[in-house]
């Protein structure tokens, strides 16, 4: 497909899109496109390798697989949720956020948290790792919910990693504007890491 024909197609919306085109970004048992990507060290995985011509944006930002696990926002959200409430650092409030656990992503992805590593990529490029420890001790989330609401794509969403850093000691005694800088928001990209 030509990158016009798929920049018109993307404009007029999925339900244009050809079947075969869907159902090589889309996995059976997936709604609706996919939000998330899990790479690395998982297990089977429920798609096939990186697709550079229609997986534009993992190959700018030089991402490469051979099978990932991906979930919809219907699959992410059937996991079950934790709620957090930190203050954060864009408006100095505490807000409710509410998803599954890192690790509970990561596990239904078939990726052993023991040992482990997870490098978490936003849509904008921003990545950190951090420790499948320290994903475990802070009780990082994937949040797909702020105040109750599905967060939006152009705000913080639709997926942020992020943990409670009031609750933690550690984090707490940091200014706000420096508890937050292993939250990637607008998540999109894990990949699962040995070591």
């Amino acid at each position: 497909m030509k990158k016009r024909d798929f920049l018109t197609v993307a404009a007029v919306g999925v339900s244009v899109i050809p079947s075969q085109l869907f159902a090589r970004q889309t996995p059976s048992g997936l709604r609706s496109p996919v939000l998330l990507t899990v790479t690395g060290s998982i297990g089977k995985g429920n798609r096939g390798a990186l697709d550079p011509a229609l997986d534009q944006m993992m190959a700018k930002q030089k991402i490469s697989f051979d099978k990932a696990f991906v979930f919809d926002f219907a699959s992410i959200s059937a996991l079950p949720k934790i709620e957090i409430k930190p203050t954060l650092e864009y408006d100095s409030k505490v807000h409710k956020l509410s998803g599954p656990l890192l690790t509970d992503v990561v596990r239904v992805a078939g990726a052993s948290e023991v040992g482990t590593r997870f490098l978490l990529r936003a849509t904008d490029g921003y990545n950190v790792v951090i420790s499948s420890e320290d994903a475990r001790k802070y009780r990082f989330i994937v949040a797909t919910h702020l105040d109750g609401h599905p967060m939006p794509l152009g705000g913080l969403g639709p997926l942020w990693a992020v943990y409670d850093a009031d609750r933690y000691a550690d984090m707490a005694s940091k200014p706000v504007t420096e508890r937050f800088g292993l939250c990637p928001w607008g998540l999109y990209h894990i990949d699962v890491q040995l070591g």
